[in-house]
């Protein structure tokens, strides 16, 4: 039976529009990864590269979930990134052979998984780690790929909504998305909890 390492990492976090977004990672347990940087750290370039290597690679699996801002405004941003944790960790889980004592799951600090997993991932090793994308390489590469996911989806969004520059900032709250927040009011996409004192 195959070991893995499972990392768990979300983006969007802080933004002012579109989900947040949650990769989860597995790797061999063996696996050796050279010059590996989280997302924050790479340049936009890099971390295509490194994504696309990801998807190439047999022996790596991965799943990405994602909450949107309906969702986010009605539970709070933490519990909406511990849901997308919850569900990408269950695609993966479905994909995966994984038993107790083999694979461990490491969550980067502030993430956690819901309790209300199915009982046969209750016994795995499953932690929250402070910084747990500079210290673990499958956390650093599902960094990598909420990243680059998440930033497709914002690419993709500018083209319906090209007023709020989305394909520049990704929906962080820049200088430039605030001025057209109060010149153009809310779209579907922004959280609308988050953008209280702007509009």
């Amino acid at each position: 039976m195959n070991r893995y390492l499972i990392g768990i990492d979300e983006v969007g976090r802080g933004c002012l529009a579109g989900p947040v977004t949650v990769a989860a990672v597995a790797i061999p347990a063996d696996s050796k990864f050279r010059k590996l940087k989280d997302s924050k750290k790479l340049s936009a370039r890099r971390r295509k590269e490194w994504f696309g290597f990801i998807k190439t690679q047999p022996n790596i699996f991965y799943k990405i979930a994602r909450v949107y801002p309906k969702i986010i405004d009605k539970k709070n941003i933490s519990q909406a990134a511990n849901l997308a944790a919850t569900r990408a960790f269950q695609k993966l889980a479905a994909e995966l052979d994984l038993s107790a004592g083999k694979t461990k799951v490491f969550l980067d600090g502030g993430l956690y998984i819901n309790k209300i997993l199915d009982s046969r991932y209750q016994i795995l090793d499953i932690r929250t780690v402070v910084k747990g994308d500079e210290k673990y390489n499958c956390v650093k590469l599902a960094s990598i790929a909420a990243k680059v996911h998440r930033d497709g989806i914002m690419i993709r969004h500018h083209k319906k909504f090209p007023v709020y520059g989305f394909a520049d900032h990704k929906g962080y709250g820049t200088k430039i998305h605030v001025l057209a927040l109060k010149k153009y009011g809310p779209c579907s996409l922004h959280r609308l909890t988050f953008i209280k004192k702007f509009v």
